[in-house]
């Protein structure tokens, strides 16, 4: 994975994640330079099977001023994200048998300079065991902190 460019840190305090997959994303005009620039959001977006092809749904890519004002792409359509069949049959089975959701975890350029979604398999989590998640991580930052000024 290369230079990461957009986050969805709520999904993983919302998410249990069990398997992630690296997609492709289809793209129109001036969203490529939007993303590269960090002009996206993924907060409120999530990834559904439509007829056999995987969307992005709700992500928003800002428009840039720069580009042509005579094309403009919607910056909350849904977008294709590209992925094998047998991925899509995979995670297609998940959600219907197991009641697992599909969510993207963030936008990033991989090694050839492409811009890429990771998207994960996900189960939500209980609010008993967000608690539990929040505990860890202050756990980890205190004991992180106590390393740091014992000077090891």
């Amino acid at each position: 994975m290369g230079a990461t460019i957009a986050r969805n840190k709520k999904a993983l305090y919302d998410f249990e994640i069990f398997e992630t997959y690296e997609a492709g994303v289809e793209l129109k005009g001036s969203e490529v330079k939007a993303i590269r620039l960090g002009r996206v959001n993924l907060k409120d977006s999530f990834v559904k099977i439509i007829k056999g092809e995987v969307f992005l749904i709700g992500a928003h890519i800002s428009h840039m001023n720069t580009a042509n004002p005579f094309f403009r792409p919607d910056e909350r359509r849904d977008r294709k994200l590209l992925l094998h069949k047998k991925q899509i049959d995979k995670l297609f089975g998940k959600v219907m048998k197991d009641g697992m959701t599909i969510v993207a975890l963030s936008l990033y350029l991989n090694d050839k300079n492409r811009i890429k979604a990771q998207i994960a398999l996900a189960k939500g989590k209980k609010e008993h065991d967000k608690r539990e998640t929040l505990k860890r991580k202050e756990a980890d930052r205190e004991a992180k902190a106590a390393i740091k000024r014992a000077g090891v």
